[in-house]
């Protein structure tokens, strides 16, 4: 069977460092931390009191005030970058056939901030149950591609990934592996997450996850620096319009870069801590590899999932060690989790437009926040620290590892006909 090739024809993007696809963007190539003490709670009595936030997002003044209230924070996040992403493929959903047109999401958690309320306002009444008729369908993490396939009226397949942090490159995955099979034509892909709240941040101290940088929030997400200390909680969401390619240039749309493969593959070890010696990382990453029909030398820039935790941060270049050999030493490495925070589901699809502006702009986005060498990683490594380079980028892979030993990673590369 012949595949059909797939590509890149809109991007959307809301995050900590900029609302918008070029702002993103820019901030990454500028090494902006979007970290800063967190101001949508109350955060005296907890051990993390910062994250990274979106900011200047007016739920009211894009939804409306009467539509905003009946959506969790996540599903407005979908919502917004979906529409960047929709315009700038240049669509026009009544010349198209929405029959062939689906939504494939990526949502770790979904809708924690309703729950959160929808719970404790039980716990502090008289135990009359008393819940709102949008509890549930503003919960549920399979709400998001629901809301954006009812908003363009796609009818094509529609569905959430849930694997933790790798949640939006499976959903990136699924929808490349429809449209290459012939099964629809186009796909709106990506993530969201909104966990920056008492039961996110609570939760994720009790497990000793987060950093507890409080004196300098900025610097808190420190990927492979020997002093790092766990991750930063970031929100927000990405959204990638992928399309077979006949499809696209029927249109006249523009590309941005073609999507070569995909790999997924389980550590089989614990319930939180990834494989210590990253067997299933490596694996993820040739599988990803294999599929695409490249090999390392293919290959110039990896955007890793890199945390900026003790423990994961050390078995992924262990990972990318085995997976390139000696390439290694010829391809960029970074972590953008220095500057975005840790996104969860929405971290695959946010960090995915990373690798595709990469191999647009031929620019590798920094791991800010080095200050001191990690004597645990070989030197020769290029983590490009601190300032962005510039350098031919043919093609980018960019990983996903998430809690239950997931692991989710993707190949990007520049198109050619």
């Amino acid at each position: 069977m012949e595949f059909k090739r797939v590509v890149v024809t809109g991007l959307g993007a809301l995050t900590p460092i900029g609302n918008t696809v070029s702002e993103y963007w820019n901030g990454l190539i500028s090494g902006v931390s979007g970290a800063a003490m967190i101001k949508s709670f109350d955060t005296t009595k907890f051990k993390t009191q910062f994250a990274c936030e979106v900011k200047n997002f007016d739920a009211d003044g894009f939804l409306g005030r009467k539509d905003a209230r009946k959506l969790d924070p996540f599903v407005q996040y979908a919502l917004f970058s979906t529409e960047e992403a929709v315009n700038d493929a240049g669509l026009d959903f009544s010349k198209l056939d929405t029959s062939r047109i689906g939504v494939i999401w990526g949502s770790g958690i979904g809708g924690l901030k309703t729950f959160l309320d929808e719970v404790t306002a039980f716990a502090k009444g008289d135990g009359t149950p008393r819940f709102n008729p949008f509890f549930i369908p503003k919960m549920i993490a399979d709400i998001a591609p629901g809301h954006i396939s009812i908003k363009y009226g796609l009818r094509g397949p529609n569905f959430t990934t849930v694997s933790a942090c790798a949640s939006s490159n499976n959903s990136l995955i699924d929808a490349f592996n429809y449209i290459r099979l012939g099964k629809a034509n186009m796909f709106i892909s990506g993530g969201s997450e909104a966990i920056i709240n008492e039961a996110g941040i609570g939760g994720f101290n009790a497990m000793h996850a987060l950093s507890t940088r409080n004196d300098d929030p900025a610097t808190a997400s420190r990927p492979f620096d020997l002093d790092r200390d766990g991750f930063v909680a970031g929100e927000g969401a990405g959204t990638i319009i992928l399309e077979e390619l006949e499809h696209a240039k029927a249109r006249g749309a523009k590309i941005y870069a073609e999507m070569m493969g995909g790999g997924m593959s389980a550590d089989a070890y614990h319930m939180t801590a990834p494989h210590p010696e990253g067997m299933g990382a490596a694996l993820v990453m040739k599988a990803a590899l294999e599929d695409a029909g490249m090999t390392p030398a293919d290959i110039d820039y990896v955007n890793v999932h890199g945390t900026s935790t003790p423990i994961g941060d050390p078995q992924e270049v262990k990972a990318i060690t085995e997976a390139y050999g000696e390439d290694i030493y010829r391809i960029n490495i970074s972590s953008t989790k220095s500057m975005t925070g840790h996104l969860l589901g929405a971290a695959g699809a946010v960090e995915a437009i990373a690798a595709i502006m990469s191999v647009k702009h031929n620019i590798i986005p920094p791991t800010i926040n080095h200050f001191t060498d990690d004597p645990a990683f070989d030197p020769k490594i290029n983590f490009t620290f601190n300032k962005s380079q510039e350098r031919i980028v043919r093609a980018a892979q960019s990983n996903g590892f998430g809690f239950g030993g997931h692991n989710a990673s993707v190949i990007f590369k520049k198109f050619e006909e």
